[in-house]
């Protein structure tokens, strides 16, 4: 087992008090029955391999299930030696950027958070919240779009006025693109479930109830910051959605998933299930084009990757993926392969035009936006260095300099690419395994596949690494149990998700989330606060891809239902 640092001894400590509070009201606590099961760790039991112990492998699990545990690195790390590494790239995930100090400096000029934990805290999946402030626990995400067919349509273009992933906060002098206090946002309660659905929207047929809740989010026209604004650009018509950060223990160990057995996974689905067809060719029974990611690697070497990272499948490759794109345009940092803001035209220009910006970079010589110090000059300034059309390090107003090295961005990814993912618990609890049988039984691993196996690994890395003969973790011939089949499904809920398709979300490690992160909020915009909430709206219309298992959850008796509970958690 990892041993634990002073951090994690910290956490473990009040961990202990929550697992006593517990366990007084209730005997059959998670905590207290991880007690019980040192004997059978790494053994076969009922229906568990001795494998599913450890869930990413012997490279890509930790022992450690304590809270803390989901910022352990994997074994391939420490084998590698690139300890060292992973714990610099943990504080890039973990600082707050600032706008000078070194080496976390290059926050701005607009930017969404002031760091990656912000969004994800404990490492987990982000917060609920009922305001929206970009502060630390907040793991949501904005979507700010033109629907197609209505303000409730779920699918239409992002709008082109602010980023893609929209930015709340800036640094003086400047407007954030979205002021947050035109932000809206109400969690109202389901009164009836969708179309055909027979699932009640209140409780169980034996008479348990529930409530499920959902968002309805608005923003005021007066919170944007742009010219124009999106109101007067695409249909005119602006619709907005939330979606919440996701977990990232073990991401690694997905990124080693081979191209073909994704592949071999779509055939297997093809036949009774519609894919998205901007990744499955339906009449050629392969790829669509729109399903592969270029990398540049070097020069003029280009590597093909498919789409599988972030809910709408956007990347096809961790080290240009979701966490290495956050840590240039969260924050605004620029590196070498990054010389642009991440910013809008939109935004620039709106900057430029506004009297108390220029008034206040007219009193200031030594800004960078000064120019020669007349109105017009400094207005020139601020539309073309605010412009992401504009490679900062070749501006002809000033000679910027990448704010993040090539070797810290390199430790960053050893980091992101070597998060362990904690190890299974309670595989020998007899209501563990019912739970398991009956998960599979009434059809949810249809797209919660259980396990994959890595084979050789072969990840892209970025040339801003390779040149420097640098490696990654690497994680070879692992059968792995992360419970997705890291394709795209619908589910439709009331104000679901932008884009309609969504990622099957791993399962793996979630169990540990209320002690990693202090919450347990689940689905895209945390709309679920547990695990029933969770599958019941996979059910909220009998359109969605999930309804039958749903359905068949629906109707089980109250043990069966707990004890399919009880091995979400422990797995």
């Amino acid at each position: 087992m990892k041993l634990l640092n002073k951090k994690n001894l910290l956490m473990l400590g009040a961990a202990c008090c929550l697992a006593m509070t517990f366990s007084c009201n209730d005997k059959d606590d998670d905590a207290e029955n991880l007690a019980d099961e040192s004997g059978y760790i790494g053994k076969a039991v009922g229906n568990f391999s001795a494998e599913e112990w450890y869930v990413g492998g012997q490279l890509g699990t930790t022992d450690n299930v304590t809270a803390g545990c989901y910022e352990d690195e994997t074994p391939a790390v420490t084998q590698m030696g690139l300890s060292e590494a992973f714990n610099r790239g943990e504080q890039f995930f973990e600082r707050n950027v600032t706008e000078f100090q070194a080496p976390f400096n290059g926050l701005g000029p607009a930017y969404v958070r002031k760091s990656c934990l912000d969004c994800h805290p404990g490492y987990g999946h982000g917060k609920r919240v009922t305001q929206y402030t970009a502060e630390w626990g907040n793991g949501y995400l904005l979507v700010v779009y033109h629907p197609v067919d209505g303000k409730n349509s779920d699918d239409g273009p992002y709008v082109s006025e602010v980023t893609g992933m929209p930015q709340t906060r800036a640094v003086s002098p400047f407007l954030p693109p979205i002021d947050e206090s035109g932000i809206h946002l109400d969690w109202l309660t389901l009164s009836s479930m969708g179309e055909g659905s027979e699932i009640s929207a209140t409780q169980f047929p034996d008479g348990e109830k529930y409530q499920l809740i959902y968002p309805e989010l608005s923003i005021d026209r007066s919170a944007f910051n742009t010219n124009p604004t999106p109101w007067e650009t695409g249909n005119g018509a602006v619709a907005f959605r939330l979606e919440s950060t996701i977990g990232i223990p073990g991401t690694g160990l997905l990124d080693a998933i081979p191209d073909d057995s994704i592949k071999a996974q779509y055939k297997r689905e093809a036949p009774y299930v519609e894919l998205n067809p901007a990744f499955w060719d339906k009449e050629k029974n392969d790829w669509a084009a729109t399903a592969m990611y270029v990398n540049a690697s070097s020069g003029t070497e280009k590597v093909n990757r498919i789409k599988k990272f972030t809910y709408a499948m956007t990347r096809g490759s961790l080290q240009d993926g979701a966490g290495a794109n956050a840590i240039w345009n969260i924050t605004n940092v620029s590196r070498s392969d990054r010389p642009k803001l991440y910013t809008t035209d939109a935004w620039a220009l709106a900057m430029s035009q506004n009297k108390n910006v220029i008034a206040k970079i007219k009193a200031d010589p030594t800004s960078p936006y000064y120019a020669d110090g007349t109105e017009e000059g400094i207005a020139d300034a601020v539309k073309n260095l605010l412009s992401p059309s504009t490679n900062q390090f070749d501006n002809p107003w000033h000679n910027f300099q990448p704010e993040m090295s090539d070797n810290n961005f390199w430790a960053f990814q050893v980091w992101h690419r070597g998060l362990a993912i904690p190890r299974a618990r309670n595989l020998q609890d007899k209501e563990v395994q019912r739970g398991k049988d009956v998960f599979m039984q009434i059809g949810c691993a249809s797209c919660h596949r259980p396990s994959w196996k890595t084979t050789t690994d072969d990840c892209w890395i970025p040339s801003i690494i390779t040149s420097q003969n640098l490696q990654l973790p690497r994680y070879q011939n692992q059968t792995i149990w992360p419970y997705t089949d890291m394709i795209q499904h619908r589910l439709y809920m009331k104000n679901g998700i932008h884009g309609t398709w969504c990622r099957t979300t791993p399962l793996w490690g979630r169990g540990l989330s209320l002690i990693n992160t202090g919450a347990e909020d689940r689905l895209h915009d945390c709309r679920a606060r547990n695990e029933i909430e969770a599958i019941l709206w996979h059910g909220y219309t009998k359109n969605s891809d999930a309804y039958d298992s749903a359905l068949k959850f629906y109707r089980l008796p109250k043990a069966d239902r707990d004890a399919v509970v009880k091995f979400l958690r422990a797995i």
